[in-house]
This record gives C-alpha cells, sequence and structure tokens, in this order.
C-alpha cells in the first residue's frame, strides 16, 4: 500500500500515544500494526513514524513544563551565581546532561548497525518485546523501591543514561529501559518514571528535531500534511493522556502486567512472522 489513510494516521497515532509511555515498546508495535496494515516501508512510512514521535515528545514537554522550567531556570541561576549544584532543579539540570551523553555517544557509532537491524522489524519487535518483559520482571523482583527523586546522584544519572542506549535498537522500549535504570538505583516507581522521562527528553527532543528536517527535505511533504497533523495531534493527545494515566498506576502497582503483555505479544509476532 502506498499510501495512508486518515483512519490508519488516527490508528497509529493511538497506538504511538498509548506505548511510548507505557513500558511496552512503541517502536515494535508500530511495526506490528504498519506490518499488519499492509503499509510499505518508504519514506512516507518514515516520515509519518517521525511526526508522530515528536507529537509524543511534545506531550511529555506539556506534562512536565513545570518541571522543566524550573530546572532550566535554576540551571542557568546555577551558572549565573557560580553554585551550580546548589539548588535541587540546578543539579537536576546537569543529571539530565550526564544522562543524555551515553545514547548521543552510542546512537552516533551505531547508527550504520541499527538500520540494518531493521531490516528485518517483526523479528525484532519480537525480539526486544521478549527482551523488555524479562527487564521488567528482573527489576521488580530484585529491586528496593524506596527511594526518592530528590535523593538523586551522578551515578543515579548515569545508570538511567546507560540504560537508555538500550532505547536505541530497534523494538527497544525507552520507557522500560530508563525507568529499569532508575529502579536498579532503587527509587520507587512513581520517582524512578519521572525521573526517565526528564532525562530521556533532551535525547527525544534532539532526535525528534534532527528527523523532522530529514521530513522537511522530503519531496510532496505539503500534500501529506492533513496525514501528518492527524498522526501527530492524536499521538500527542493519547501521549499526554497515557503519561497521567501511568503516573497514577505506578502509585500502588507493580510493572509485572506490563512484562506479562511484552511476552505474550513477543510470542505471537515471533511466532507469526
Amino acid at each position: 500500500m502506498e499510501t495512508i489513510t486518515i483512519l490508519q494516521a488516527f490508528m497509529l497515532g493511538v497506538i504511538q500515544g498509548l506505548t511510548e509511555f507505557i513500558p511496552v515498546s512503541s517502536t515494535a508495535h508500530l511495526f506490528i500494526l504498519s506490518n499488519w496494515l499492509g503499509l510499505a516501508s518508504n519514506d512516507r512510512l518514515f516520515a509519518f513514524n517521525v511526526i508522530i514521535q515528536l507529537g509524543t515528545v511534545v506531550a511529555m514537554l506539556a506534562f512536565f513544563w513545570k518541571d522543566i522550567w524550573q530546572i532550566v531556570k535554576a540551571f542557568l541561576l546555577g551558572i549565573k551565581n557560580k553554585k551550580p549544584f546548589e539548588d535541587f532543579y540546578s543539579r537536576l539540570g546537569w543529571l539530565i546532561i550526564v544522562a543524555t551523553i551515553p545514547a548521543l555517544i552510542a546512537g552516533f557509532l551505531l547508527q550504520d548497525f541499527v538500520k540494518r537491524m531493521s531490516s528485518d522489524s517483526l523479528l525484532w519487535a519480537g525480539i526486544r518485546l521478549l527482551f523488555t518483559a524479562l527487564l521488567l520482571v528482573v527489576v521488580e523482583y530484585f529491586d528496593r523501591k524506596n527511594r526518592k527523586l530528590e535523593s538523586a546522584s551522578w551515578l543515579d544519572a548515569l545508570s538511567v543514561g546507560l540504560f537508555q542506549v538500550l532505547a536505541i535498537f530497534p523494538g527497544a522500549s525507552r520507557s522500560g529501559s530508563t525507568m529499569a535504570g532508575a529502579m536498579f538505583r532503587g527509587f520507587d516507581r512513581p520517582s524512578a518514571a519521572r525521573f526517565a522521562f526528564l532525562m530521556s527528553a533532551p535525547i527525544l527532543l534532539a532526535a525528534g528535531i534532527y528527523e523532522s528536517i530529514e521530513v522537511i527535505t522530503l519531496p510532496n511533504t505539503t500534500e501529506f500534511m492533513p496525514i501528518l497533523m492527524t498522526g501527530f495531534i492524536t499521538s500527542a493527545i493519547v501521549g499526554w493522556m497515557s503519561i497521567r494515566w501511568l503516573l497514577r498506576y505506578l502509585r500502588n502497582h507493580s510493572l509485572y502486567p506490563f512484562a506479562i503483555y511484552c511476552f505474550i505479544a513477543s510470542i505471537i509476532v515471533l511466532f507469526i512472522r
């Protein structure tokens, strides 16, 4: 199929919004749904996927705008006053930088290898779903889960950053990987989720802007705009609602249901591919 319809754009936007922040791998689900819909892997599908992923980035920035504003303000004031680590939000800004570095380096060094892995999208979707299931089970079973975000240290940021490297591979769950990195360091589930989302904001925004520039250079993009906007708006709205739901859910519930879902989904995908 050469083009994406409005209905398909809406469906893909819903899936992206639901699965970007819930630890079940948005990339894997987009691979699966695109294959099921019979959508050809071409420039238009690439452009569409970039735009709906940017929609969820916008959703995250909108949801955490108060935290982000405080971080930026405190970070700049800390530099100006030559006390960069005195304020919690200023220190958090530096921790975000530390957490971003590993993924930036890995993404640059492994970009060709990752592209080759994407050639068999369903295979890697199944493998990464299975890996996500195992990761969530391990982190739930062994973790202490009692620390709050205010206690975050340089080592915590580095741990989340290294786990974020896993998310550059096809089908990996960025939220699952980064939350696991925070929970391995002893953070409770809501703090781990908030920490993970804030730590991943710069890399997601940078990737979204970079890939959006590529989309702009593609031919006939303006003719495709209604489809792109349908997916963008849908993923942004659903993404915002997903973050809100997840943070409330994690107050009193474990990650085991997501692990079970990922395991079942991986078996189905690997069986039918």
